[in-house]
C-alpha cells in the first residue's frame, strides 16, 4: 500500500511569511494549522492560508524534497507558489472536497 506524502507551504498573506512542512494527511494538517489547533509557529504568526502543495511517491522523497525547499533563497519559494496559484489563494477548499 502506497503512503501518502506531500510538502506543502502555508502563509499569513500573499508574499507573507512562509512554511514549509511535510505531512502523510495534507487536509486533516491543513486544517489543524487553520484552526490554531496546534499551539506552534503557525499559530504565532497566523498561518492560516495553504498556498502550494505537492504530492510525492514516498514520505521519504517528500522529506527530502521539504529539506531542499526549506534551504532555497525566499525568491524561489515564491516562484514556486506563483507557478501553482499566482493569486495566493487558499487551496485548502480544493484539496478538502
Amino acid at each position: 500500500m502506497k503512503e501518502a506524502a506531500y510538502v506543502f507551504i502555508m502563509t499569513n498573506r500573499p508574499y507573507g511569511t512562509l512554511y514549509v512542512r511535510v505531512t502523510s494527511d495534507l487536509v486533516k494538517r491543513t486544517w489543524q494549522h487553520k484552526e490554531s489547533f496546534v499551539d506552534a509557529f503557525t499559530k504565532k504568526h497566523g498561518l492560516r492560508r495553504l498556498v502550494w502543495y505537492e504530492q510525492h511517491a514516498s514520505m521519504i522523497e517528500a522529506i527530502a524534497r521539504e529539506k531542499r525547499i526549506k534551504r532555497w533563497h525566499r525568491d524561489w519559494k515564491v516562484n514556486l507558489i506563483q507557478s501553482m496559484n499566482p493569486a495566493w489563494d487558499d487551496l485548502y477548499d480544493k484539496v478538502a472536497s
